[in-house]
């Protein structure tokens, strides 16, 4: 038993993929025993993640359950794992919708072996990416996830599984590069810095918290926007989701199960790890953005969701809408906002999974999806109308179930940073409830007009068997939140305060970095040349536009935005600093082309009026 309490965190990542080697030995001929096999090995796993959620200590902040032996010592890598109170119950999330996948996946019959093979990798690869400490095997896990994902859908996907899961490797890989190139940098730039070069997560975040590592402005930038687009990508945040409908549509029930309810979790993780600690400033600075953006996805989501012929399609835009929810939680930065966002992962991931099982249930029936077949549903098949019902009510956020709590949260923690955002938020709560009452009035109610649902039969024992975990979770996490969110405190907290240390110093850096910048580009023969221009007859007669009524125009309205400030003057605020600190970069290549001459002025002048601010020109 001290061996299990000491090499849990092992025990529940390898497990599956010690039962997918199993699984090789197999006969192909022996199907059932393989499908039995599987699921005993997902349960165990399932049974040792109880055991992490049992001896789990929510007082403290830090990792628990943590091994590190050296892997690679001349690299500084290590095998380095350990969980908090925000990764915990993504693990939990992980090891029980697994087996759910696996009862789901009774109409597989073709490679059977393989299939189970890549299920038990996928769970592997996606424990891996929660527990990993160290940045080199947490990129190995990430990878290891995206190999079985097209496997599973390009395999045993519907009639454009080869095209959506070309799109799902490609936008994947995309981000993977750019946050793989991110990792390296850090890598070296920790190393020259400290003397120690190391992947540990632990020990770069502690080194940038202490000031032993400083990152300047402009690598901050660089390497937040590496690490932030591979898990926009993931999420997918708008307007990175167009990936996201094609591979739900196109894979098996199983995998659109473990893609929305575990794998989009694995971009939101990443944001909460990794993006806010590591790069606090730049988060704080671009978090309006990246709020808006979010806010867009919600509405956005809800309308196209509103449209969809597909049940599938439906519940595949759905989520773009619910995952931008949680990235408004992350980015308000605030203790409920952040908390209602990890919740509502959770919550995300049982009820949308939920949602992908009972399409599945009548797809494996009718072989359709399309809501206009149906009708009446709920006088052939009662038990499966009333699953359906608790689960679309769990989905729209009906209080007492579990999709209210972190919706709630979320918007509570908006408000208080942006009240607009969190009207326009709680908008698309409103059209979730259209949308998912909507397609399940087509579903379930009305006469039963076509010929071919007379005769479809209500939920088999496995089919309830795969249902009830989930509906026990809808409630149990309605009625009793404090159960999950009190673990998460103590880190959620601890991580707040991190993002929310050194911001004034970091401004007065970056006041002195632009400064420097500007007297750089002045000095240059460009910046001459631009001044020349300003006392030529051109110059002079710009000058004299200011002086004109459109110029006064212009400057009272730039004074009345200092008075009405808000959001707005933020995000120009972040696109300014964000043009300031290109330019070097692209420096080059303005010298290069005349049109680049042309353009430099747009960038240069102040977004900001107030004299004082600290992201003002000087």
């Amino acid at each position: 038993m001290e061996f299990v309490g000491s090499n849990i965190l092992t025990i529940v990542t390898f497990t599956p993929a010690a039962g997918a080697l199993l699984i090789l030995f197999y006969n192909r001929a022996h199907a059932r025993s393989i499908r039995t096999f599987a699921l005993i090995i997902t349960l165990l796993a399932f049974v040792f993640s109880l055991y992490l959620v049992a001896r789990f200590d929510s007082s403290n902040p830090d990792f628990q359950f943590g091994v590190r032996v050296p892997w690679m010592p001349s690299l500084g890598i290590d095998y380095s794992m350990g969980v908090d109170g925000i990764s915990l119950f993504l693990i939990l999330l992980t090891t029980l919708l697994t087996p759910l996948a696996i009862l789901a996946s009774s109409s597989i019959n073709d490679r059977l072996r393989e299939y189970f093979i890549f299920m038990l990798l996928l769970e592997s690869g996606m424990i891996g990416v929660f527990a990993s400490l160290d940045f080199f095997l947490f990129y190995v896990f990430w990878e290891v996830m995206l190999i079985p994902m097209y496997f599973l859908i390009g395999v045993w996907g519907g009639e454009r599984r080869i095209y959506a899961a070309m799109k799902f490797v490609l936008y994947t890989m995309i981000g993977s590069v750019l946050m793989l190139v991110a990792i390296i940098a850090l890598y070296f730039i920790h190393g020259n810095a400290t003397g120690t070069f190391t992947f540990s997560y632990p020990q770069i975040q502690s080194a940038l918290a202490s000031g032993r590592l400083v990152l300047s402005p402009a690598i901050e930038l660089w390497l937040f926007v590496a690490f932030f687009l591979a898990f926009a990508i993931k999420v997918p945040l708008f307007p990175f989701h167009t990936w996201l409908p094609d591979a739900h549509v196109e894979a098996p029930t199983a995998g659109s199960v473990l893609l929305a309810g575990v794998l989009l979790k694995m971009g939101t993780y990443g944001l909460v790890r990794f993006s806010l600690p590591l790069f606090p400033h730049i988060s704080h600075l671009f978090a309006p953005l990246i709020s808006m953006l979010a806010v867009v996805g919600i509405i956005y989501g809800a309308l196209v969701a509103m449209v969809q012929p597909d049940m599938k399609k439906l519940v595949a835009y759905s989520s773009v809408s619910h995952l931008g929810f949680i990235v408004l939680g992350i980015f308000s930065f605030t203790i409920q906002g952040l908390e209602g966002a990890i919740y509502q992962m959770l919550n995300h991931g049982i009820s949308t999974g939920a949602l992908f099982l009972l399409v599945g249930v009548i797809y494996d029936r009718r072989h359709t999806r399309l809501i206009e077949e149906f009708g009446g549903l709920a006088n052939r098949m009662p038990v499966y109308a009333t699953f359906f019902l608790i689960v679309t009510l769990s989905s729209i956020g009906l209080p007492g179930l579990n999709g209210f709590v972190g919706e709630f949260l979320v918007l509570l923690g908006t408000f208080g940073v942006n009240h607009i955002r969190a009207a326009v938020a709680a908008l698309g709560v409103i059209l979730s409830a259209v949308y998912m009452l909507w397609m399940y009035q087509r579903v379930m109610w009305g006469r039963v007009e076509n010929d071919r649902n007379a005769s479809l039969a209500d939920l088999a024992g496995r089919e309830r068997a795969m249902l009830v975990p989930i509906l026990i979770m809808i409630f149990w996490m309605g009625m009793y939140s404090s159960y999950f969110l009190r673990p998460m405190d103590a880190s959620v907290m601890k991580l707040l305060n991190q993002t929310q240390a050194g911001r004034v110093e970091y401004a007065r850096d970056l006041n002195t970095f632009l400064s420097a910048q500007r007297r750089a580009r002045s000095a240059s023969p460009i910046g001459r040349s631009l001044k020349t221009r300003s006392a030529s007859p051109i110059g002079r007669s710009l000058k004299t536009r200011s002086a004109s009524p459109i110029g006064r125009s212009l400057k009272s309205g730039c004074a009345g935005s200092q008075q009405a400030g808000g959001a707005d003057e933020v995000v120009r605020s972040a696109l300014h600093v964000f043009a300031e600190l290109t330019t070097p970069a692209l420096q080059p290549f303005l010298r290069l082309r005349p049109i680049g001459l042309a353009l430099r002025p747009a960038v240069a002048p102040p977004l900001l009026c107030e004299e004082g601010n600290v992201l003002a020109s000087k």
